[in-house]
């Protein structure tokens, strides 16, 4: 067992990424995995655990609010960051992924 409550769909989607903190300062970029229950996005800064982030599908308006679970360095100086949402459903462009 690896931890995971539900299966995790390998995806590309383009998003938007900001933290909470500063949300105008966002990144474009793209997921590796999505659920109802998260995603794995890449980045191009080291995010903290706990931090509050907003994700924002390109194909929907309104941002979704996360919490980074962990974030690991991958190669090309980005980072891999797994982001829990809780509660919601979450439109993933023409894949929808429900809870």
């Amino acid at each position: 067992m690896n931890g995971r409550i539900e299966k995790r769909f390998p995806t590309s989607v383009p998003v938007y990424l900001a933290s909470l903190d500063e949300p105008r300062a966002r990144e474009r970029t793209f997921t590796e995995n999505i659920s109802s229950q998260g995603a794995r996005v890449i980045s191009q800064r080291s995010w903290r655990s706990g931090e509050g982030s907003l994700i924002s599908p390109l194909t929907e308006e309104f941002p979704q609010v996360g919490r980074v679970i962990y974030c690991v360095p991958k190669a090309g100086d980005r980072f891999c960051v797994g982001v829990e949402f809780q509660g919601r459903t979450v439109k993933w462009g023409e894949q929808d992924v429900i809870p």
